[in-house]
């Protein structure tokens, strides 16, 4: 049993972990949320969080999906979770970006980049496993939506 659940504890792990130390390298700055001007449909804070925390769930049974297809297409499966790799570092250093270093045009192209490698990790998976695929779509709308925001607090501030 534990062969079996041991690589998706290790993906979700891996993936709630980058996404709370990203967290935790912010935490002392995200009071700019609340002091600039934001657009309609801007959410409050306290949803990230409560947010985040499924979407790299999701994130983690999907790439532990692919993972256990490594003996069948080992090379497929190594390009997807490298694919995989490249988004979540893409995903760490965008909060960073926003909040430690405030350069709100910079993130938006940042996180234009992060939404195409999601787009191609979604594509590489669903070649592999088109459950893990569909897992990714809440996390490639969050994405999408986060693009919004972070374009219109640009051009608001």
């Amino acid at each position: 049993m534990w062969v079996k659940l041991k690589p998706y504890f290790i993906s979700i792990l891996i993936a709630l972990g980058t996404g709370g130390l990203s967290a935790f390298l912010i935490r002392d700055n995200v009071y700019i949320y609340a002091l600039i001007r934001k657009p309609p449909l801007a959410p409050p804070a306290i949803l990230f969080p409560i947010v985040w925390t499924p979407l790299y769930i999701l994130m983690g049974v999907s790439c532990a999906r692919i993972f256990l297809q490594r003996n069948s297409c080992p090379d497929d499966v190594f390009d997807a979770l490298l694919n995989y790799v490249f988004q979540l570092i893409l995903n760490f250093l965008w909060p960073v970006i926003f909040f430690n270093m405030h350069t709100f045009l910079f993130a938006f192209i940042w996180i234009v980049v992060l939404w195409t490698g999601i787009l191609k990790m979604i594509f590489k998976f669903s070649r592999l496993d088109t459950t893990a695929a569909y897992l990714q779509i809440p996390y490639f709308l969050w994405v999408t939506y986060a693009g919004y925001l972070n374009f219109m607090i640009y051009l608001l501030n």
